[in-house]
């Protein structure tokens, strides 16, 4: 197995004496992989799918017994879950220990895409946060951007930026997520393809990454917020070094999150000043390699002057927005041309500054276009966690399901058999899929082009 996984790497690692090389190395050599999704809370989902297996540390992630062609599910379409590794998933518990889910908050997940952390912030902070997902790398931004979408929610804002540009917004986050690029160790057993790729050498490339991004990008977190550090590397150069360097260099005080013996959790202390750790290793757990450590920020943080910013009013299309929202005085709006946004009412400001100082590839929810004074609905609205329930809509079958996911014409007599016209939305067992357009002769189907399921 060593001729697997790299020798020098398990050789480090059983420098530990309490670490057990023999059943690392036999989990890897099975070669089995789990599968874990994290269900969105806010929109229905059959519990069939999630049987009686949960994670123990996230109380909307489960286990699969399988794993199932996700392409070819209407509930992944709809953003109802997140096919997510289960040790990652434990930022869910450190947000409730630590208290952040209590009280609005301003988050930066500060490498974010795909977007597995940022839906999980989404979910497990107080609705009325605001989450700043960032993603320098271009195709990366736009699949983290589509994941949103789908998860529902306006109070996000993905932005493409360089960590270095969040020092423009000094002492703005009370929290920053900083799942770092790593050399990938903790990984292998669920992709062997990168085992190659690994050496003493990319880790300590990754190392020196690593401190470049939390230096560039601490700036922004204020003095009192705090940071959650993770990587998916079993390597000491970037998990407990950096605790170590961050206490050394960034004025940050480790902090303990709570976990449960059962959960086979390894709790570990970094060298110098002993900061906790929690290593996730899969022959302990069902779960992928992973690292995680929480840090506050005591290093003084001036912040810079609210109110030199101008303030722009956002619009207030209440009359236009109100047949299509649940509670549409929770929004206000910005329009760019024709184009219709929604966010969260009180955090104008917010937006305002993040448009001054970032590149955004998207603020809060893009719901339409105006046309001669009506809207147009656009994919994000129908995705939205906060239309109304009772907007115009066609039931559709599985069948039915994914022949408008596959963006193919759609029989009218059995979609529309009541020659119904107008916009309505496409709904498979009570979730939203998207828009249709209603005519008494055809049913033109608006599923967007670059998401269609390409083979059936």
């Amino acid at each position: 197995m060593s001729n697997i996984i790299p020798p020098e790497l398990v050789r480090r690692l059983g420098a530990n004496p309490l670490f057990d090389t023999e059943a690392f190395l036999a989990t890897h050599a099975e070669g089995t992989k789990t599968t874990s999704i994290r269900i969105n809370p806010k929109k229905p989902f059959p519990r069939e799918h999630t049987a009686s297996n949960p994670v123990p540390w996230c109380d909307t992630g489960y286990y699969l017994a399988d794993r199932p062609i996700f392409t070819l599910d209407p509930f992944f379409h709809a953003g109802c879950y997140y096919v997510q590794e289960a040790s990652s998933m434990f930022i869910a518990h450190a947000v409730r220990a630590l208290g952040l889910g209590r009280e609005p908050l301003v988050a930066i997940d500060m490498c974010a895409a795909p977007g597995g952390k940022s839906t999980l912030l989404n979910s497990y902070l107080h609705p009325d946060s605001l989450l700043v997902a960032n993603e320098p790398i271009r195709p990366r931004a736009k699949i983290l951007a589509d994941n949103l979408v789908r998860w529902g929610s306006a109070n996000t804002v993905v932005t493409k930026n360089d960590p270095v540009s969040f020092q423009r917004l000094p002492g703005y986050a009370d929290l920053m997520v900083v799942d770092a690029p790593c050399s990938g160790s903790g990984m292998f057993r669920k992709d062997p393809h990168t085992i190659g790729d690994w050496s003493p050498g990319a880790v300590k490339l990754c190392s020196e990454r690593q401190q470049r991004i939390l230096a560039s990008s601490l700036t922004a977190l204020k003095t009192g917020g705090i940071l959650l550090y993770s990587t998916c590397s079993y390597s000491e150069e970037e998990n407990e070094d950096i605790a170590d360097w961050l206490v050394e260099t960034q004025g940050m005080q480790p902090v303990t999150v709570p976990i449960d013996p059962e959960w086979g959790i390894e709790k570990t202390a970094s060298r110098r000043h002993g900061c906790p750790g929690y290593r996730f290793y899969p022959h302990r757990l069902r779960g992928e390699g992973f690292f995680i450590a929480a840090f506050r920020k005591m290093q003084h943080q001036e912040s810079f002057d609210r109110k030199k910013i101008k303030l722009n009013p956002l619009t207030d299309r209440e009359k236009l927005i109100a047949p299509w929202l649940k509670k549409p005085s929770d929004f206000m709006t910005f329009q760019l041309e024709e184009e219709l946004f929604l966010f969260p009412r009180g955090r104008e400001m917010d937006l305002q500054i993040l448009r001054n100082v970032l590149y955004l590839k998207n603020a809060g929810r893009h719901i339409g276009k105006i046309v001669r004074n009506a809207l147009v609905p656009d994919h994000g609205l129908a995705m939205s966690t906060d239309i109304r329930p009772d907007v115009e809509h066609v039931a559709l079958d599985e069948e039915q399901a994914l022949v408008f996911l596959h963006k193919a014409p759609m029989d009218s007599q059995r979609a529309n058999p009541e020659a119904r016209s107008g916009w309505a939305l496409a709904r498979y067992r009570g979730v939203n899929l998207g828009w249709l357009k209603l005519m008494p002769n055809r049913i033109n189907n608006y599923y967007p082009k670059e998401w269609r399921i390409v083979n059936l």
